[in-house]
């Protein structure tokens, strides 16, 4: 099914067309102002890759360059990376924690206590 990208020309805004067949011929109506005045956009496409070459993708080791496991915004990156190599919908919690270490924060609660044997 083909999707179509256009610009409103009245609005300035975005528009995404589906057909369900090529051949059909549609006029594009935009769905915020109304207007039938859209300039069609170039849109990007999708190739589908197998599993073995997304995994692939992931354990390249040039692709692991820029990644310091001490660092938790590029620890975010690479888990980011990971979800959308994976194409896989990891959940909300997943989300939050990534969103966390990007914007520097470690999570723990306990106010820099590690819970070790150490602590009494």
């Amino acid at each position: 099914m083909p999707i179509y990208e256009y610009r409103c020309t009245a609005c300035r805004r975005k528009v995404t067309v589906l057909t369900l067949r090529a051949s059909e011929a549609v006029t594009p109506v935009c769905e915020h102002c109304g207007s039938t005045r859209l300039d069609r956009l170039m849109s990007r496409f999708a190739m589908p890759r197998s599993d073995d070459a997304r995994l692939d993708d992931l354990t390249d080791p040039s692709a692991l360059g820029g990644l310091d496991e001490n660092d938790p915004k590029s620890m975010a990156r690479w888990m980011r990376k990971m979800g959308q190599e994976l194409g896989e919908d990891a959940g909300a919690d997943f989300d939050e924690m990534v969103d966390e270490l990007e914007a520097g924060e470690t999570g723990d609660d306990s106010g820099g206590e590690t819970g070790g044997e150490d602590d009494v």
